[in-house]
């Protein structure tokens, strides 16, 4: 028996998988995994929000201390927020994000991921005919540089900001928010 009559077989009787070949196996898991829209994973909290010290590995890059692993819905209440006009940075909520959980700072990498996370989760909620999404494209790096991974990348994010009267400068390979410091959210009460 070939290989696609094997897996056919197999996805069929789903209870002999454990009687598949090695290879035949890894094909079914893949062709049974279902893909999760972006709106899905933005509103799985996977146990988090959660405050952790600082291991002895983790202190020679961010200090001691503690640090809060936000939930995907806190990054993108947060990004919800930045009103028309104004931006913020990752660093911004990653520091709004520890004060409310009473922690000396925001993990910068699940901060990172999961503001990409909201965005995507508002492209896709645009597209299916939502309005008020989250203004993603105001959520910008460190040093208030654009987001290339942002749905549409720089183009799209470029023309929101200027849109929003924000003037866009290539610097190096680079696009950053002129003065963006001037244009950051005051805080998150």
């Amino acid at each position: 028996m070939g290989l696609q009559k094997r897996v056919t077989f197999c996805q069929s009787e789903r209870s002999l998988l454990e009687f598949c070949p090695a290879h035949c196996k890894l094909q079914i898991i893949k062709l049974m995994r279902t893909r999760r829209t972006w709106r899905e994973k933005l509103a799985d909290s996977k146990g988090f929000p959660r405050v952790q010290r600082v291991t002895a590995r983790m202190a020679s890059r961010w200090g001691k201390g503690t640090f809060v692993i936000p939930a995907p819905l806190e990054v993108d209440a947060l990004m919800q927020r930045v009103p028309a006009g104004k931006v913020t940075t990752i660093n911004e909520l990653r520091a709004a994000l520890a004060k409310k959980h009473d922690a000396d700072f925001g993990c910068p990498i699940t901060t990172g991921i999961f503001a990409w996370i909201a965005a995507h989760a508002a492209e896709e909620a645009a597209a299916a005919g939502e309005t008020g999404v989250t203004p993603y494209w105001r959520t910008l790096k460190s040093g208030g540089q654009l987001n290339a991974k942002y749905p549409g990348g720089i183009a799209a994010t470029r023309k929101r900001l200027r849109a929003e009267g924000h003037q866009v400068v290539k610097r190096g390979k680079n696009y950053f928010v002129r003065d963006f410091q001037n244009a950051v959210v005051d805080s998150f009460p």
